[in-house]
């Protein structure tokens, strides 16, 4: 089977626009991407960030969807930690009614930002002391399926909607901790290899098959493997471009966040690293996608095979706008070329 290629869009804030601007660089990929034939498209959430600037995922998923007419489109994810599961079906009911058979509801368990901005998110409450996710997640699908046993508090609460225009339910992880209840709560599984290279593995996919299937939900999960995609003309030029989202990965928690930074100015910060930074820096680069058309058609190929999945989410982090939009362009050109 053809591999389906899903966008998987973080808003970064590129260096020549600003947080306010980066939602419309959003919706014009997302046109073009649909027009160049990707299967979905998901935008993220994040909070207190000069990185990124996709703070309502539901509020840009719906211009998106308005803007294009054949892509499902969707949340990669819903930071449910956060929010009132019933709040989170009520939005997602409404705008799977209004772009029928088109929307995804993906959630996560991260916060998507700084300890105070999830402290401000909760206000007037307080942070939960224990993790609430496993429940608010079962809620949420109950909620969207109409499942809720009798006895539950908020049995009487329902949907007037055709279950046919509900959103399809997924769940985003970075490791093994949410394989199980996502197979068990019948979700599919968005497996986050952008983040965590080495800990998100085959056998995590297993493991929610199993899980899915023990729960009576059928004997193929949707599923999905989001890889970290830099497509260029050349390699050399790939490399070069990737530098800004190697270093951005590589200072993560180190260091106060500094706005994405240009693929020159990376380029000579490299050339004044120690030995043991510059190691840790073509790790980074290694665990990407990185390369020409050519490579990158190669590279996804293969792990989607050794992944036994069918989809593949590309996360594509750059410092120019044109850039992150040739890649895609050029990613899609060599996996349509493939069907023929």
């Amino acid at each position: 089977m053809p591999i389906k290629l899903t966008v998987i869009d973080q808003t970064p804030v590129h260096g020549d626009c600003t947080a306010s601007t980066a939602a419309g660089l959003s919706l014009e990929l997302a046109v073009e991407c649909e027009r160049l034939g990707f299967h979905r498209y998901w935008v993220a959430e994040h909070h207190n960030s000069i990185q990124f600037a996709g703070t309502a995922p539901e509020i840009l998923l719906t211009r998106i969807a308005s803007a294009t007419s054949t892509m499902r489109v969707g949340s990669g994810g819903v930071m449910l930690t956060h929010y009132s599961p019933y709040k989170v079906a009520e939005t997602f009911a409404m705008i799977g009614g209004l772009f029928p058979g088109r929307i995804d509801l993906g959630i996560g368990r991260a916060p998507g930002g700084s300890q105070i901005s999830s402290i401000a998110l909760a206000a007037p409450g307080s942070l939960p002391k224990h993790d609430r996710f496993p429940e608010q997640a079962a809620e949420l699908c109950a909620f969207i399926r109409g499942s809720l046993p009798v006895n539950h508090p908020y049995a009487e609460l329902a949907f007037h909607t055709a279950s046919s225009t509900m959103p399809s339910l997924w769940m985003l992880g970075s490791g093994g901790g949410s394989s199980m209840l996502a197979g068990h709560l019948g979700m599919g599984l968005a497996l986050a290899k952008f983040i965590a290279p080495t800990a998100c593995t085959p056998e995590i996919f297993k493991r929610h098959a199993n899980a899915y299937q023990h729960a009576g939900y059928g004997s193929s999960p949707p599923r999905l493997v989001a890889l970290a995609v830099i497509c260029a003309p050349s390699n050399e030029e790939a490399h070069f471009i990737a530098g800004t989202a190697v270093y951005r990965k590589v200072m993560a928690g180190k260091a106060a966040r500094q706005p994405l930074l240009a693929a020159s100015d990376i380029k000579r910060r490299y050339e004044e690293m120690n030995h043991q930074e510059r190691v840790e820096f073509d790790e980074t680069l290694q665990s990407m996608v990185v390369g020409t058309p050519e490579d990158c058609f190669d590279q996804i190929t293969a792990i989607a095979s050794a992944y036994g999945t069918e989809e593949v989410g590309v996360v594509t982090v750059t410092h120019d706008f044109q850039h992150r939009l040739r890649s895609y362009a050029l990613l899609a050109q060599a996996f349509n070329a493939s069907k023929v």
